[in-house]
């Protein structure tokens, strides 16, 4: 199991032993994490499950590809540091790996 953390926007984090092939999303809903809605259910058609990357994880998550970005003009208060944590893979080397939810999603 793969440690994550998720800050909701009011700050409080929810610690979460994820199963590796999942996705952050996948384990927001599984936890409850307020703000997660992901109406597509994780097809990166909307961009209900946008997150925050912490600053010291973005490099090992990755950039996220063309679909994506085009997902994330659709989100509100995008920063260099977002994704859609439907497209965040769960891996050992994203073992403690921290981010947080915006105030709202679009």
């Amino acid at each position: 199991m793969t440690k994550l953390t998720i800050v909701a926007h009011d700050g409080v984090p929810y610690e979460i032993d994820a199963e590796d092939g999942s996705t952050v999303m996948e384990n927001a809903i599984r936890n409850a994490v307020p703000g997660i809605e992901a109406e597509c259910g994780g097809a990166c058609a909307c961009a209900t499950c946008h997150v925050y990357v912490d600053d010291a994880w973005t490099e090992k998550v990755g950039s996220p590809d063309v679909m994506e970005e085009d997902m994330l003009d659709f989100a509100y208060e995008v920063r260099p540091t977002s994704r859609l944590s439907c497209q965040i893979k769960v891996a050992p080397e994203l073992d403690g790996l921290v981010v947080q939810v915006p105030e709202r999603q679009s």
